[in-house]
């Protein structure tokens, strides 16, 4: 810099250069002095730390901010110099492909940031920590209801927290203008950018501060909001999608359960596979056939997520339809089979194990078909299990496949245990839970429980045999004779 440039402001600099550096971590930094022709910049470059965000400089200063360069920070103030004639000098000219840089980087943080999610709530908040204290004082992040409504700031922040509340009571009182512009609000100049995206008007950002904003600013502002309403944009999609996927697999689950049964206390664990499945492709259902018989069913599709959950809805609905018809657990089999075959290339093969309660004098006879299903197993007071069932065709596969059901006494205190393949198949080092007999050994450790503590048992078992999550869906049903 031109050593005359800091001579009216050098204590001034001297001070603030002192304070910027005593906000530095133990990392090596160096204090750079840029004359800019109106005005002197004190600059304090390092590796970038996680270190906590700086404060303003008790030193009056134009304007202050942090920037950032790949892997460099530079924490920066300017002094005004007296008398500056307010255009940049020729060192200044020389030196500017340094700020370049910078701002590229900065540009580059902020759309990284944006990109880092998918929610709606959390955008507002990043854009307000991006661009607050680099581009402004304080910033406000309107987002637009399509019910309209009283304007109220989505998120805002202020370089002073002490002053956010009076900012609030402040912008309620005025109306944001959704076309963008300018306007002043107290002491602050308003920069208001809308927030485009697919033609539509999602929100505001408006940023404020003591002095005018400079063409550069001007500049950078609008590139965050062009990607931060891009950023909005995304995550309303996303949440729109999130939302309807929900609704959709939450109508796939069974309603409540059907009440009080004669003779049976029932439990059911259902573990979807997927950050997002409320439902995937196995399922479970219990409910009244009308009479004095009810029926359950415990299946698994083929595949997880949306594909094999339209399968799931196809057989649970009817599975239920046709039993209020009064067919028989074989016949409602052989339906199903046909129905799902009529499905064409969207077909699925299915696994299923249904049947049909009905109290007896002494325990519960229950009606069975096991299509390719795991093995159901039944558990002993005395300890003793055994299989009950004999597995058959899978539907989805043959269209000239029959079923035959097999009638199964439960004496009071037998437990039917019936679950999916991600309990049987879940893997550990090339290991399944359910060899050497892993799951009849885990249920004769359950004599004396009840149908929930059971089901809590081999959920817990499955949950503890690998230390990774389960990447298939898992259903358990246990049937207990009282």
């Amino acid at each position: 810099m031109t050593a005359w440039a800091a001579v009216s402001v050098l204590a001034a600099a001297e001070r603030l250069a002192a304070e910027l550096s005593s906000q530095v971590g133990d990392a090596p930094f160096e204090v750079v002095w840029n004359h800019l022709g109106d005005g002197l910049q004190i600059e304090v470059r390092q590796q970038w730390a996680p270190e906590p965000s700086p404060s303003a400089p008790s030193v009056p200063v134009e304007e202050w901010g942090v920037t950032f360069a790949g892997q460099q920070r530079t924490h920066w103030a300017r002094l005004r110099l007296p008398g500056s004639s307010g255009r940049p000098s020729s060192e200044w000219t020389a030196e500017e492909p340094s700020r370049g840089p910078i701002w590229m980087g900065f540009l580059a943080d902020a759309s990284d940031l944006l990109a880092g999610t998918l929610d709606p709530d959390m955008v507002p908040a990043i854009i307000s920590q991006i661009v607050v204290p680099r581009l402004a004082t304080w910033c406000a992040v309107y987002t637009w209801s399509n019910g309209g409504g009283p304007q109220r700031p989505a998120y805002l922040w202020h370089t002073d927290e002490r002053r956010i509340d009076e900012l609030r009571e402040e912008l309620a009182a005025v109306q944001i203008p959704q076309a963008g512009g300018s306007m002043q609000l107290a002491d602050s100049q308003v920069l208001v950018i809308p927030l485009l995206a697919r033609g539509r008007t999602l929100g505001a950002m408006c940023l404020g501060r003591p002095d005018r904003f400079t063409e550069d600013v001007l500049q950078y502002a609008e590139d965050i909001g062009r990607r931060a309403a891009l950023a909005l944009d995304n995550a309303l999609l996303y949440a729109t999608q999130a939302a309807a996927n929900r609704a959709l697999q939450r109508s796939l689950l069974p309603p409540d359960e059907p009440g009080e049964i004669p003779g049976l206390d029932p439990a059911v664990v259902y573990e979807p596979a997927g950050e997002t499945n409320e439902v995937g492709g196995d399922f479970y259902d219990l409910f009244a056939a009308g009479g004095k018989s009810w029926r359950f069913a415990v299946g698994d599709v083929c595949g997880t997520g949306p594909e094999a959950a339209a399968v799931t809805g196809l057989a649970r609905h009817t599975l239920r339809l046709l039993a209020r018809e009064g067919y028989g657990v074989a016949a409602v089999l052989d339906r199903l089979n046909q129905a799902i075959l009529e499905e064409g290339d969207r077909a699925r093969f299915l696994t299923l194990l249904h049947g049909e309660i009905t109290p007896g004098p002494s325990g519960l006879n229950v009606s069975m078909v096991s299509a390719g299903h795991p093995e159901a197993l039944r558990l002993r007071p005395s300890g003793v299990v055994e299989t009950v069932v004999t597995s058959q065709s899978l539907l989805g596969v043959f269209p000239e496949a029959t079923f035959k059901a097999e009638v199964v006494h439960l004496d009071p205190g037998d437990v039917l245990l019936a679950v999916t393949d991600g309990v049987t198949e879940r893997r550990r080092d090339g290991r399944l839970l359910d060899d050497d007999a892993g799951l009849a050994k885990l249920l004769a450790e359950c004599v004396g429980l009840s149908a929930r503590a059971v089901a809590e048992r081999i959920r817990r078992a499955v949950q503890d045999f690998a230390p990774e999550p389960s990447a298939d869906d898992m259903a358990i049903v246990v049937l207990r004779a009282r």
